[in-house]
């Protein structure tokens, strides 16, 4: 077989196939014998019946031998292509040209195949990422928040303000419905009410105040005795206050820090919050310099990316959606409810972000081409190795059936499109929001530092009270196109 490739238009391809006869003859040999078991003809055991005897069942040698062809079509096409290097995104359109009854056979294949977009000027790309220097208003803030925590309220007789703390009675009435009542509710003021109204109502009340108003609103999830919930809307509210209190924040001491953290001294505490927010910082940056890479070698490519791939990757979200949703038991209009939006504001919105996928894909692609980046053989067998690990089965059967179906080829160009990731966030040039340079090293700078017993280090505000750790989630790029969970099925084996 031998195979040509020619551009027609755009980013199609038309591919010139000449099949010789001798092939040709072993695939109509081989339909027969197929055929010969699956057609049933009285006097003939499956299997056994005369190539003369299938032939007049089907019309004559031409329409056995089209038959063949038929079968054969995909087979050579996949050779074709692999023989030419193409990349297909879209179902081929075959016209079998000459060889129907009798020779070689040739047929003409026109294809869209993935594009090779440019990226003018990627070698001088700049990027802002959030600043990593820790300011002493950033520590103040955090003392504050953890002295927060220890503040105690005492009752006031001024009016209050927001910040403070009112103790209150609330009774709405709305019409067609039944009254809803809270006793002895404290409520923060200025801490935004489902109440429109309640905040600007109860700054400047008194204790003794009476405050009458209505206003249309939705009262959900209130803290009425026994945790009760109601809804009002339309309704007149009567509000009795009872007490303003104000918190008092203790003096930020040494004393206060002993009591509240682990530290002796406040200086030690301000020492430890000052370094676990250059670590939060350094990892938000991280973050940062790999989004905002990426989206700004998006931005070089000057080209639509194609509808193919944009539908192929919807439909990928689209069933990915589907699957999540399955598990969590929840239908896509119990989904939609939830989310607030209609099935149109979705879709559109996770085509959209299809769009951005296949054009970070061609763009990396594009990017490997320029710098020559290629996944070597050894490279290749070890992502091969992390997916059976993965999916705990042994990495022979994973490459057979990787290879098999066709699939051993997206594992490689993930992890070349890996490479050409981590090519860009070595060479993107890096600066802070004031223009400044920010070296990659400052970067690296005691990321993933532990503490003393082998600890990542907390955020911040939960320094005394402890909560979940930071995850360092800097890494790159999801590294392969096929994962454990896409291996395709286990065949019967001949």
């Amino acid at each position: 077989m031998r195979a040509t490739a020619a551009p027609v238009e755009g980013n199609r391809v038309r591919l010139s196939v000449e099949v010789d006869e001798a092939e040709v003859d072993r695939a109509v040999d081989s339909t027969a014998r197929r055929l010969a078991r699956e057609i049933r003809v009285p006097g003939f055991r499956p299997g056994h019946v005369p190539r003369q005897v299938l032939e007049a069942r089907l019309g004559g040698p031409s329409a056995l031998r089209q038959q063949a062809i038929t079968d054969a079509l995909p087979d050579l096409y996949a050779r074709a292509v692999s023989d030419t290097e193409l990349d297909p995104i879209a179902a081929p359109e075959i016209d079998v040209t000459s060889g129907e009854d009798a020779g070689p056979v040739t047929f003409d294949v026109v294809v869209e195949v993935r594009p090779t977009v440019s990226l003018p000027g990627y070698q001088g790309l700049a990027v802002t990422i959030p600043s990593i220097e820790v300011a002493d208003s950033e520590v103040d803030a955090q003392v504050d928040r953890l002295r927060e925590q220890s503040g105690e309220l005492h009752g006031v007789t001024r009016a209050a303000a927001d910040g403070d703390h009112v103790t209150i009675d609330l009774h709405a009435r709305r019409a067609g419905a039944p009254d809803f009542d809270l006793e002895d509710y404290l409520y923060e003021v200025g801490s935004g009410s489902d109440v429109p109204g309640l905040d600007d109502e109860l700054r400047g009340a008194k204790p003794g105040d009476i405050l009458q108003f209505s206003a249309r609103a939705a009262l959900e999830d209130a803290p009425g005795e026994g945790g009760k919930a109601a809804a009002v809307g339309g309704a007149t509210f009567r509000v009795l206050v009872k007490e303003v209190k104000e918190k008092l924040l203790p003096e930020p001491t040494d004393i206060w820090a002993s009591e509240a953290s682990e530290f002796d001294t406040l200086e030690e505490l301000r020492a430890d919050l000052k370094q676990r927010l250059a670590q939060i910082k350094v990892v938000q940056a991280q973050l940062a310099s790999r989004d905002r890479a990426l989206e700004a070698l998006i931005a070089l490519v000057e080209d639509d990316p194609p509808e193919a791939l944009v539908d192929e990757e919807t439909k990928e979200r689209l069933h990915d959606l589907g699957h999540r949703l399955e598990a969590r038991r929840m239908t896509l209009d119990q989904f939609l409810e939830a989310s607030g939006r209609s099935r149109e504001e979705l879709l559109a919105e996770i085509r959209s972000e299809a769009v951005r996928d296949v054009l970070a894909d061609l763009a990396l692609r594009a990017l490997a081409d320029a710098e020559g980046i290629e996944v070597s053989d050894e490279e290749l067998d070890r992502a091969v190795e992390e997916i059976a690990e993965e999916a705990g089965q042994s990495k022979a059967d994973v490459r057979s059936r990787l290879d098999r179906s066709g699939r051993l080829a997206a594992v490689r160009s993930g992890r070349r499109k890996a490479k050409a990731l981590s090519w860009l966030l070595e060479h993107v040039e890096l600066v802070d929001e004031d223009g400044q340079p920010v070296s990659r090293e400052a970067l690296r700078l005691d990321v993933g530092r532990q503490d003393e017993a082998g600890e990542s280090p907390e955020p911040p505000d939960k320094v005394a009270a402890g909560g979940p750790r930071v995850d360092d989630e800097a890494g790159g790029l999801g590294s392969e196109d096929v994962r454990a969970g896409d291996l395709p099925p286990v065949e019967a084996q001949p």
